[in-house]
């Protein structure tokens, strides 16, 4: 099982959802970095269950321990461990899922692969693990906040279901007003309606999906490389290894098939003295490299798989049966899925910024 990211900046992440702990190891992060462990709470309190009445009311706590690679608030350069312990685990709530197959869920195909599976939760496929990435998100942070001070990553719900929030300029919106309601969206009438949605699918035992969008400022142009580590790419990859993800795009996406050359475009100028572009409708990449302009993106989440509500499903020995779930689940996934975003958006950036210092100087 392929549980590692990055080239120069490495992440492997471990641990099950109802496992003693997850957490990561971190390897190729620049030495000297300012780190504590308070660091990287901010972030996972952002990511952590039971934080609203919108996500699932498992209780965590999700307080991380630094267990090495930081000596005296600053970073080794030698692999920084990262643990969360497990506190709230009931795997008592999954036992139908010991012999059932969750529609849409990894649970047959987890079984069809390895022949074994954690149906506790989901194991490793469930969200749980995301916390891993999270923390080394927060260090890629960090280092990025080192290597280009400026850079900033933001993210947040830019639709849920068939309500859409009106943001028109992506590279405005600020974390504060990302942060100021329970479902992460920077339009205020929108969001009460999302959070309206959330609580009457909850009740009818059912889930919804949506749309993040992500803005990283301050890029430098010429982070990325050409063919198959284009920068757009690695960001594809990123996201879609996300649980629940099922689409991606950068700056104009799939609208882009629409268009004609001349309106999609965008037209070059010089302004205080740099290459810059009068429109981002190409998301801030060209050619697989940053051009210096706002990297925008969205990522598709489906509605969470696991619902209260009766489905047909089958059994491990192959027979027909119904299951309407247990267990504490998210009735939406995006309003916790906003830091992952940011954090996987984070570990795509610095590994480029490294990887451009390493071959450009």
């Amino acid at each position: 099982m392929s549980s590692h990211f990055g080239e120069l900046f490495r992440v492997s992440t471990f641990g099950e959802s109802h496992g003693g702990g997850v957490g990561v190891v971190i390897d190729g992060g620049p030495p000297r970095l300012p780190l504590a462990e308070a660091d990287l709470q901010a972030d996972l309190a952002r990511r952590r269950p039971g934080q609203s009445d919108i996500v699932t009311p498992r209780k965590e706590a999700d307080r991380c321990r630094i267990l090495s690679g930081v000596f005296g608030g600053q970073t080794l350069g030698t692999p920084i461990a990262v643990l969360v312990p497990n506190e709230d685990a009931r795997p008592e709530a999954y036992t139908e899922m010991e012999t059932a197959f969750r529609p849409s869920h990894a649970d047959y195909t987890y079984q069809a692969k390895y022949g074994v599976r954690n149906w506790q939760g989901g194991g490793r496929s469930s969200a749980r693990e995301t916390i891993g990435r999270v923390a080394a998100g927060a260090v890629a942070k960090r280092a990025l906040a080192a290597l280009h001070p400026g850079l900033e990553i933001v993210a947040y719900v830019r639709s849920i279901h068939t309500l859409e929030a009106a943001v028109p300029d992506p590279g405005a919106v600020r974390l504060e007003q990302v942060e100021a309601n329970i479902v992460r969206c920077p339009d205020p009438k929108v969001a009460e309606e999302m959070v309206a949605l959330i609580k009457r699918m909850r009740a009818g035992g059912d889930s919804v999906g949506g749309i993040i969008e992500c803005c990283v400022r301050g890029v430098p142009p010429g982070l990325g490389e050409p063919v198959f580590d284009r920068l757009e790419a690695d960001l594809a990859r990123a996201m879609l290894s996300l649980p629940a993800t099922k689409g991606f795009e950068i700056g104009s996406g799939f609208a882009s098939a629409r268009m004609t050359g001349s309106e999609h475009n965008d037209p070059f100028e010089m302004r205080a003295g740099r290459v810059r572009t009068t429109s981002n409708r190409s998301g801030g990449v060209q050619g697989g490299i940053s051009n210096g302009e706002d990297v925008v993106f969205r990522v598709a989440f489906k509605p969470t798989a696991t619902i209260t509500r009766a489905q047909r499903t089958v059994t491990v020995s192959g027979e027909d049966t119904a299951l309407a779930a247990r267990g504490r689940h998210d009735p939406c996934v995006l309003p916790r899925a906003v830091p992952m975003v940011e954090a996987m958006a984070a570990l795509v950036v610095v590994d480029h910024a490294l990887r451009q210092r390493a071959q450009n100087g």
